[in-house]
C-alpha cells in the first residue's frame, strides 16, 4: 500500500477515521501539503529536518500519526528553535474533526486556518472545490497552501485574511470549522453560520488548553450558537489572542508589595486533574500558569494574569496541610483559583463534557449541563 493508503487503514482501524471519510484520506496525499523542511521536537528544541537530507525519515514522519511543526517564531538560521508558530495536526485529530464537524455532501463549509491546506484538500476532496473556503492569516502560509492546492488538483477559496472576521462573501455556511485554540469565538463566525449550521472550534484557558467545541446555530433571526463540549483537542491559540506575554514569569513584579497568606487547598487538586483545571480556567479567565521546581520534591506554582498585572505564588512542600500564598494586583488570583475549585466540587466535580458555550451579539458565556445554567466568574 502507498503512504496514504497505510495512514488511512491504520486511523480507520484505530477508530479514529470514520467510513464516510476513509476513502478521501486514501486519495488526498499529506506529503504534498508538508514543506520540504519540518521541525522535529528533541531536548534542545525543535530541530529542523529537510526532505533532502534524510527523505526516508522525512516521509516516515509525514505518514506517521504525528502532528509536524512547520513553522517557528525564532527560525534565525541554526537549525534549533525554541517556538512553534504553525504545524499539520496530527491526522487523528484530523479525522477526528472532521467527524465531529457532520459535513455531508452539498454543505458549503469555511475553515478558519487554513495552514498548510491539507485539511481543506481533504474538505474539497469529499464536498468538492466549490463548497469550501479557507482562510489564512499568515500571507506566507497562504501563499504556500495554494500552490500545494493547485499542485494537488485542488482549488478551494483561498483568501489571506483574519480568520476571525470570516469570510463575508460566501456566507452563509452550513459548516464552519477552526483550526486552532480560542479563547473567545468571534462573533462574525457565527453570524455567517447558516440557520442550524454548525461550528466546530478547539477551545480553552490558560489554564487548560484545549477542548473542543460543536456549537449549532439557532434559526434566522436568533443570533445565538450554542452547543456542549465533547471533548479534548489542544491546539496553538489563535495568533490574535494570544496572551500579551507568554512567558508567566515577566508578569511577576513589585514582590515586596504582595499580599501574603496560606491556604490549606493542596494545588494538585486543581490543577492535576484535568476537569478541575478546565473548571477553573473557565471561572478565572486570563489566567496562566507555569512551576519552578526545587530541592526534595518542593515546587513553586505561579498564577500570572499578564493583561492587568496580577500575579501570585504557592509554596508547595511535600507533607504539609497548608502551603503559603503571595498575591499582587487587582486580581487575588489563587483566591479566584481557590473559589473556582471550591464551586466545581460543590456541583458534583462534573467533567468537563458536561459544560458548554452560548456565543452571542452580548458575548460568551459558559454552561452546565444547560445554557440556562451558567458557571459562576468573570465573563
Amino acid at each position: 500500500m502507498s503512504g496514504p493508503e497505510q495512514l488511512a487503514a491504520y486511523l480507520h482501524d484505530a477508530g479514529h477515521l470514520s467510513d464516510d471519510w476513509l476513502e478521501t484520506f486514501r486519495k488526498v496525499r499529506r506529503e504534498d501539503f508538508i514543506p520540504h523542511r519540518i521541525w522535529v521536537r528533541t531536548e534542545a528544541g525543535y530541530q529542523a529536518l529537510t526532505r533532502g537530507a534524510d527523505h526516508a525519515r522525512w516521509l516516515r514522519l509525514v505518514y506517521s500519526d504525528t502532528a509536524l511543526v512547520t513553522q517557528v517564531e525564532d527560525d534565525d538560521g541554526s537549525n534549533i528553535a525554541l517556538v512553534p508558530t504553525s504545524s499539520s495536526s496530527m491526522p487523528r485529530v484530523v479525522a477526528g474533526m472532521l467527524r465531529g464537524l457532520r459535513a455531508e455532501e452539498g454543505h458549503r463549509v469555511l475553515e478558519a486556518g487554513t495552514g498548510t491546506g491539507f485539511n481543506a484538500a481533504l474538505l474539497a476532496h469529499r464536498l468538492a472545490d466549490h463548497n469550501v473556503t479557507t482562510i489564512e492569516a499568515d500571507p506566507e502560509l497562504a501563499d504556500a497552501a495554494r500552490v500545494s492546492l493547485t499542485r494537488a488538483g485542488r482549488a478551494p477559496t483561498v483568501v489571506t485574511g483574519d480568520g476571525a472576521e470570516g469570510w463575508a462573501e460566501g456566507a452563509p455556511y452550513d459548516r464552519v470549522i477552526v483550526t486552532y485554540a480560542l479563547h473567545h469565538v468571534p462573533y462574525r463566525l457565527v453570524q455567517q453560520t447558516a440557520p442550524g449550521g454548525q461550528l466546530l472550534l478547539p477551545w480553552g484557558t490558560g489554564l487548560y488548553n484545549g477542548v473542543l467545541a460543536r456549537l449549532t446555530a439557532g434559526p434566522a433571526g436568533d443570533g445565538t450558537a450554542s452547543g456542549p463540549v465533547l471533548g479534548d483537542c489542544a491546539f496553538m491559540w489563535d495568533r490574535g489572542q494570544a496572551p500579551p506575554q507568554r512567558d508567566v514569569m515577566a508578569a511577576v513584579s513589585h514582590r515586596d508589595d504582595a499580599v501574603a497568606g496560606r491556604t490549606a487547598l493542596d494545588p494538585r487538586l486543581v490543577l492535576g486533574d484535568d476537569d478541575a483545571a478546565f473548571a477553573a480556567g473557565v471561572a478565572v479567565p486570563g489566567c496562566r500558569y507555569t512551576v519552578g521546581h526545587g530541592a526534595a520534591g518542593e515546587w513553586t506554582l505561579w498564577l500570572a494574569d499578564a493583561g492587568s498585572g496580577s500575579w501570585a505564588s504557592l509554596d508547595f512542600l511535600p507533607g504539609a496541610g497548608s502551603f503559603d500564598v503571595q498575591q499582587h494586583g487587582p486580581r487575588m488570583l489563587w483566591d479566584e483559583v481557590a473559589a473556582a475549585y471550591t464551586w466545581w466540587r460543590e456541583a458534583g466535580s462534573p467533567p468537563r463534557t458536561r459544560f458548554g458555550l452560548t456565543v452571542g451579539p452580548d458575548g460568551q458565556h459558559v454552561w452546565l449541563d444547560t445554557p440556562d445554567n451558567p458557571v459562576p466568574g468573570r465573563e
